[in-house]
């Protein structure tokens, strides 16, 4: 039997007091000091309350600091996904800062400037206009609109990657995207007019916006073959020096006399017109 179950056993029986709650002190010695069996009994009850005291310091310390990392992983998550207020107003473009080729947003639909005036007012108090002459760019559509200067827009979710133009049919224009190796079908109203510069294997760059490719960005000059023009006749200036020009494409152009059949001619896709010789 272990030893302070013994003691507890053979503890000496403790006087009550007359109403029986309150224990009185063991007999013996009143000044003198206490039983064993008693000392023990203290030390044990000790030992147990340092023991509970320490669990709950240990388990209460170890709580804490679960919680606070919780709070930190809250604090990044929120930090990353929730854009600041400068960020949000760096994201927007005031109307007068649109200039030409400016991308903008208005009205979930993205926009691109052609052409852009300022009409600032004489008398005081006046406000500032801006016109824009701007393109739709999933409708290809061309208007203007004024605006007042304090206007601001938002700036479009464009990308552009790389693709190479493969041919037509009846379901559309298709293409080879350069990254990821599919081909992208585009529609009439998505190519426009950009197939009178397009020949097989021609590189552009096709544009998305929200991820979905809406059209075509062309290179400002491309380069095509004069598949027929008439020969010069030696002082002919009917045509202001110019004659007419069939391109690979099927596209007419005006080129100088002195442009051959066969010859590879840089093409403005912007104006249409004749740049060079390339």
């Amino acid at each position: 039997m272990p030893e302070h179950v013994h003691l507890l056993l053979s503890e000496p029986q403790r006087d009550t007091s007359s109403d029986g709650t309150a224990p009185l002190k063991p007999r013996g010695d009143l000044n003198g000091p206490p039983a064993t069996s008693q000392v023990l009994l203290a030390k044990n009850r000790d030992c147990t309350h340092n023991h509970r005291t320490t669990a709950k310091a240990f388990s209460s310390e170890e709580r804490f600091t679960l919680y606070w990392k919780e709070i930190g992983i809250g604090i990044a998550a929120l930090s990353v996904s929730i854009p600041t207020l400068e960020d949000f107003m760096a994201a927007l473009i005031d109307a007068i800062s649109v200039k030409r080729k400016t991308l903008f947003e208005l009205e979930n639909t993205p926009f691109c400037c052609l052409e852009a005036d300022v009409n600032t007012p004489t008398a005081r108090g006046g406000q500032t206009l801006v016109r824009l002459k701007m393109r739709n760019l999933l409708t290809n559509a061309v208007f203007e609109k004024t605006f007042k200067a304090s206007d601001k827009f938002k700036e479009p979710d464009l990308q552009s990657v790389q693709a190479s133009y493969l041919y037509s049919d009846g379901n559309g224009s298709h293409f080879l995207d350069q990254e990821s190796y599919e081909t992208v079908t585009l529609n009439g109203e998505m190519v426009g007019d950009a197939l009178d510069f397009l020949i097989e294997g021609a590189l552009i760059e096709l544009r998305k916006y929200n991820g979905n490719p809406i059209g075509l960005e062309l290179p400002i000059f491309v380069e095509l073959d004069v598949a027929y023009t008439e020969p010069a006749v030696r002082g002919d200036s009917s045509g202001g020096g110019t004659k007419t020009a069939r391109l690979e494409t099927g596209m007419e152009i005006r080129v100088p006399l002195f442009i051959k059949e066969g010859e590879k001619v840089k093409v403005s896709t912007e104006s249409r017109e004749f740049a060079g010789r390339a």
